[in-house]
């Protein structure tokens, strides 16, 4: 993700420039990227560095140009910051393997591989792109079923799945998909039956359901394992009020069904 404007010679206005877009897209250097001078350089940087390239005609844009914005020749400059990165050529790599070439692959390489679509998966969370997040997760979860050799290997693929599955979980939630979050909720919970997270998701995905006893069960649950968690006692006080609001529309709902045969005696 990277904030860059280019510049010709004895010009103060760029003839390109993503600056004045909030959150700019990432680009994938040598597909969305592919000016020489601008892959060289960029992968000379480090996040949150700013720097300034001047580069020649054969690391820009060539004899031809680019016409008509671009002359033939031109020499350019351009300013580039990397907001963040995420180095995903071990990844797109294994995703290109057939199925049968991805179970060669040693655990580490696996676990590496599925920790780097979590990562992709958390970067666009966090720029609240909920359902290409999910897609990466369930990318990163797709990997992580080949048996194990062993009892610590076992171990190292439940710790796996269980980041992947409590990431996946809290998205379906952002996504309003609270049936799908608490499948997600409790995978994780077969894992770790004394997950709080686990249960805390679980609780809010039953809560959203209105199924307000599961709900209670869960987070109970959850607030045992984690008693002074202000997220779960909230999500407890949540619970209490919806299930007052539920309570009091039910009377209602009563009093105006009997009300005729109440009226004549």
């Amino acid at each position: 993700a990277v904030k860059y404007s280019g510049y010709l010679e004895h010009c103060d206005e760029p003839f390109c420039t993503n600056c004045y877009s909030k959150s700019p897209r990432l680009m994938k250097l040598g597909k969305d990227i592919t000016l020489l001078g601008l892959e060289i350089g960029l992968l000379t940087m480090k996040k949150g560095e700013v720097a300034r390239f001047v580069f020649a005609p054969d690391y820009a844009y060539g004899r031809q140009g680019c016409p008509p914005l671009i002359p033939p020749n031109a020499t350019v400059m351009f300013e580039v910051e990397v907001l963040d990165f995420l180095d995903s050529d071990e990844s797109d790599a294994f995703f290109e393997l057939t199925a049968e070439q991805q179970d060669t692959f040693p655990l580490q390489k696996v676990l590496k591989v599925a920790d780097t679509e979590r990562e992709f998966g958390n970067y666009l969370y966090r720029k609240q792109h909920f359902e290409s997040a999910k897609d990466r997760y369930k990318r990163a979860f797709s990997i992580l079923g080949r048996s194990p050799s062993s009892e610590a290997e076992q171990r190292q693929i439940d710790s796996s799945k269980l980041l992947v599955l409590l990431n996946l979980s809290l998205t379906y939630l952002k996504l309003e998909r609270p049936a799908r979050a608490l499948a997600c909720g409790e995978k994780a919970l077969e894992i770790d039956k004394r997950n709080a997270k686990a249960l805390f998701r679980c609780g809010q995905a039953c809560l959203c359901m209105t199924e307000y006893e599961k709900a209670r069960d869960f987070l109970v649950r959850a607030q045992h394992v984690q008693p002074f968690n202000h997220d779960i006692n909230n999500e407890l006080k949540k619970l209490a009020s919806c299930y007052r609001d539920y309570v009091e529309k039910e009377k209602e709902m009563c009093c105006r069904m009997f009300a005729p045969l109440n009226s004549s005696g």
